[in-house]
């Protein structure tokens, strides 16, 4: 059997989305190199492994030239190992931080090269990536998720007034995902006419994913012209609305109540979640309470009809879904590899997330870059959904874009439109 050992790593600091800094690390294999680019978020679960910035004056404190010396420092550490071995490789990683929340070498560093030797390794071996993280997967059924997309941006992600962060559609009875790109893109240009019309040209800027952030307060407006959009695109029948109000944001810690348009208890905010579902069709809230809210979230599931999925609360953690399946907090993971910090827990995520009979959605970040190893990753995983922004942006649609040539290949048979 071949074997493809690592001869070098290098790291760079480069830009994201929001133009700060981020950490590109490639990887070599002899004359064979791949690169990959960490992702990173706004609005952050406290339970998240540590994100290394410099914290000096370069950049306001967020460069990485530190994280860049840590892979200098993990190349000579991981020389000679096979790339091929993902789980020796990130295992050697984290024994090396040797702390909880990776906080010796950051989460960054140590993803940089866990994806970094990921796509060197399917190079070396001529397979696409998907292909390759599918067999390190099992060798599940790989499938093209249904694409959740933020096409009204509120909290972290925008500058107006609304306090739930995200808005989604999703084609979830679209026949292929070519037709769901499709319907998504006719909508998102409905949307923008319509809040062009009632708002003024200068509410059709968009947030960090892509999404608009017109002048509004309340979810009820957002959901109300999304609605209309999708009515006026011609998608009422194929189109599902999801939410990501991002609970902790607006969580207020003296009192344990939420502040949205007013103040409302737990017990309040869960009754109004599910007004909105019922009203608007909605098929899934993202972390409708603060992360250790976990009575409201017991409260939320054994009520809802809708999807309920963990982002915060689970920091794509195996220890925070155990106890979220014992408490019966949610039934679906966010998967964000970059809150875990290595593809091999990411992919024990995902397993345990599947053993408790969840959905399974990966997930983009705020601060993206044109690295597309999440929708290989989606595909990998056979997982149902992937949150992938509006198809606004480089860095979001270079998502879209890797999706389609990989349902080209695989079948539009393969598109998942189950949740």
């Amino acid at each position: 059997m071949a074997t493809y050992n690592l001869t070098k790593l290098k790291g760079r600091e480069i830009i994201d989305s929001r133009g700060n800094p981020t950490l590109e690390v490639e990887a070599f294999c002899d004359k064979i190199s791949a690169s990959a680019i960490v992702p990173s978020g706004a609005s952050t679960g406290i339970y998240e492994a540590l994100e290394l910035r410099d914290k000096d004056k370069r950049y306001h404190g967020k460069g990485v030239q530190e994280a860049v010396k840590k892979v200098n420092f993990l190349s000579k550490k991981l020389k000679g190992i096979d790339v091929t071995k993902q789980k020796e490789l990130d295992n050697l990683m984290i024994e090396l931080d040797g702390t909880a929340k990776k906080t010796k070498l950051g989460a960054n560093t140590i993803l940089g090269v866990s994806m970094a030797c990921c796509r060197l390794a399917a190079k070396c071996k001529n397979q696409d990536l998907y292909k390759h993280l599918s067999k390190l997967y099992g060798g599940k059924k790989v499938s093209v998720p249904v694409p959740y997309c933020n096409i009204i941006n509120g909290g972290e992600h925008a500058g107006n007034e609304l306090p739930m962060q995200e808005f989604m559609i999703a084609p979830t009875k679209a026949k292929t995902f070519a037709e769901g790109v499709r319907m998504v893109s006719e909508t998102y240009q409905v949307l923008k006419k319509l809040i062009e019309k009632k708002y003024g040209k200068a509410a059709t800027g968009v947030g960090d994913e892509g999404g608009f952030a017109p002048p509004i307060k309340k979810a009820e407006e957002a959901l109300n012209i999304i609605t209309k959009a999708i009515e006026e695109a011609g998608h009422s029948k194929k189109m599902s609305i999801a939410m990501d109000p991002a609970a902790s944001e607006f969580y207020i810690y003296d009192t344990g109540k939420y502040r949205l348009h007013n103040v409302m208890s737990p017990k309040q905010l869960k009754n109004y979640y599910i007004r909105l579902a019922q009203k608007y069709n909605i098929i899934s809230i993202e972390d409708p309470f603060e992360q250790d809210d976990f009575k409201s979230f017991q409260m939320l599931m054994e009520e809802a009809d809708f999807q309920v999925v963990g982002d915060d609360l689970l920091v794509t953690s195996v220890d925070r879904i155990n106890i979220a399946a014992e408490k019966n907090l949610c039934n679906a993971l966010l998967l964000k590899v970059n809150q875990i910090g290595s593809v091999t827990e990411a992919l024990a995520a995902s397993r345990m997330a599947m053993q408790n009979k969840w959905n399974v959605m990966v997930s983009h970040r705020s601060g993206e870059t044109e690295d597309t190893f999440i929708a290989d990753l989606a595909v990998a995983l056979g997982c149902n959904e992937i949150k992938i922004g509006a198809p606004c942006r480089g860095e979001r649609t270079a998502k879209f874009n890797r999706l389609l040539k990989i349902e080209e290949t695989i079948g539009t048979n393969c598109y998942n439109r189950k949740i």
